[in-house]
């Protein structure tokens, strides 16, 4: 069961609750994997629950109707004045009228398109929510708002081959390196091999980076962020000529989401495999592969 309510000085409270299912996992809202945590759905799922007006004796609200909105949204963090509702749904609970006593509602949104995960960045979120809103006339409207995460199970893709390059500098050093796939769950592991076709400088270690980059905006007003998810090393000291480095790296540890693309127009999400060399000058080498995640579909 989940519960927001709020009390407003104009003499109500307002509260909103989802459908009680004991079964309905949980997720964080923010970046902050400890922070605040809300109920789990998928795309095509209903989303239902009950709604509450509760007045404090002796109070009435005029109004011209009370209504419960799903929406799905865009906000811009660094301008939280641009924000894009994608897709809206409103369910008129209440005619216009005089609000003496305090009423509950049952809500229900049927079969709800949400194919879009939710998803909190650097720049931007992705956040779904209801909001109950009490329409009024001369005055602010009264209005709670509730978020509720949106995850998305997908099968796995019917092609998902496999990945080799060579990459190197003239006459000092040429290394091959493969990895098993290009498409990777989000608890899947990362499979390769790193070969060493000719090595002239000398190699300090080799690390295997997780990146991801966060892109909101378009052309000359564009945006784009990177961070590092994940530094792995897979080898530490200098290799020889011929030598062959196993790569092994574990999804399931990290802060990882999907691969979004360009959604709604407004931010894509890319993350990228970088194999990096360091030589004993600290000097850093290295090879970025974009790759593609999804969240599994068991079964």
């Amino acid at each position: 069961m989940s519960v927001l309510s709020q009390i407003f000085g104009s003499g109500c409270s307002l509260e909103v609750q989802f459908d009680h299912e004991p079964q309905r996992k949980m997720a964080p809202l923010g970046r902050d994997r400890k922070g605040e945590k809300a109920l789990i759905y998928s795309d095509g799922e209903d989303v239902s629950g009950s709604a509450m007006v509760s007045m404090k004796p002796g109070k009435k609200i005029d109004h011209q109707g009370v209504k419960i909105e799903l929406i799905g949204q865009v906000d811009m963090l660094y301008d939280r004045s641009n924000s894009y509702d994608f897709f809206s749904i409103t369910k008129d609970l209440e005619p216009p009228g005089t609000l003496v006593e305090s009423k509950s509602y049952k809500w229900k949104f049927s079969s709800v398109d949400k194919q879009h995960e939710t998803y909190y960045g650097i720049n931007v979120r992705l956040r779904y929510l209801v909001r109950l809103t009490i329409v009024r006339n001369y005055a602010s409207n009264i209005l709670k708002e509730m978020d509720f995460v949106v995850q998305n199970l997908q099968p796995a893709p019917e092609i998902n081959n496999s990945l080799k390059m060579e990459v190197g500098i003239e006459d000092c050093l040429h290394i091959e390196f493969e990895y098993d796939k290009t498409k990777y769950h989000l608890k899947d592991v990362v499979v390769g091999k790193v070969y060493f076709m000719l090595v002239r400088i000398k190699i300090k270690h080799m690390e295997l980076d997780i990146i991801r980059k966060e892109t909101t905006g378009s052309g000359n007003s564009g945006t784009s962020d990177s961070e590092t998810i994940s530094k792995f090393e897979i080898m530490d000291g200098a290799p020889v000529r011929s030598e062959c480095i196993p790569v092994r790296l574990y999804l399931s540890g990290f802060d990882l989401t999907p691969t979004y693309r360009n959604v709604q127009n407004k931010f894509s999400v890319k993350y990228f495999l970088n194999l990096v060399l360091v030589d004993e000058e600290d000097r850093r080498y290295f090879k970025q592969q974009e790759i593609v995640l999804w969240r599994k579909k068991i079964g």
